[in-house]
């Protein structure tokens, strides 16, 4: 796990209820969170994401994703760093639950 995703884990989401899983797999694709109560991705970007190609591939990956019915949503490691309450808000308004930091 990258430093964003250990922080964002460990001080956020592993306390959450509904239960949170890392890494699951689906298909030929590994995501970073999932929350199987509201069907929800939670995928955090490096630079790298920003690239063409990956781009390209990120696309592809969340259209078969969604395709299993599971909604997507992606921050970026800039935002876990820089607004880290700001994302563990949009991720508690997704699960429409409420949070206070």
């Amino acid at each position: 796990m990258t430093r964003q995703e250990k922080h964002l884990w460990y001080d956020f989401l592993r306390q959450l209820n509904p239960q949170v899983r890392r890494q699951k797999q689906f298909g030929v694709y590994i995501v970073d969170f999932y929350i199987a109560h509201a069907r929800l991705v939670i995928e955090l970007d490096g630079s790298q994401h920003y690239e063409q190609e990956a781009k390209a591939y990120d696309a592809q990956r969340d259209e078969f994703l969604r395709g299993l019915g599971l909604k997507v949503i992606r921050f970026s490691n800039v935002d876990v760093d820089t607004n880290f309450v700001g994302v563990c808000l949009a991720i508690a308004k997704e699960l429409g639950i409420s949070f206070e930091w």
